[in-house]
């Protein structure tokens, strides 16, 4: 299951800068969702892009993507993380579950 957040920032121009990152989780084959992708700018709008197309949900969380950016590619999410993340992804999990259903 990959889950994606997005923020937006400010650049030094005074401009708005969207930021995004993507995890991955895996439970049988990790212990802790990974970063999978991560970017600001023109990158961030690709990965945004990419999960509407995939119907991977999109979760706004400004400092939760500023935890998650700090993160190497590939990287388990620390345990301080791990609260909030899952219950990103419960709630992903209940989204995907319903549209199945409906």
């Amino acid at each position: 299951m990959s889950k994606r957040h997005l923020d937006r920032q400010i650049d030094g121009k005074g401009r708005n800068v969207q930021q995004a990152v993507a995890l991955r989780y895996e439970p049988e084959r990790y212990r802790a969702p990974r970063l999978v992708a991560k970017g600001r700018g023109k990158i961030a709008k690709k990965i945004i892009d990419l999960a509407r197309k995939q119907g991977i949900p999109i979760h706004e969380d400004p400092d939760l993507v500023a935890a998650l950016s700090a993160l190497d590619w590939y990287e388990e999410i620390p345990e301080a993380l791990y609260q909030v993340v899952a219950e990103v992804l419960a709630f992903a999990y209940r989204l995907n579950n319903k549209l199945k259903e409906g």
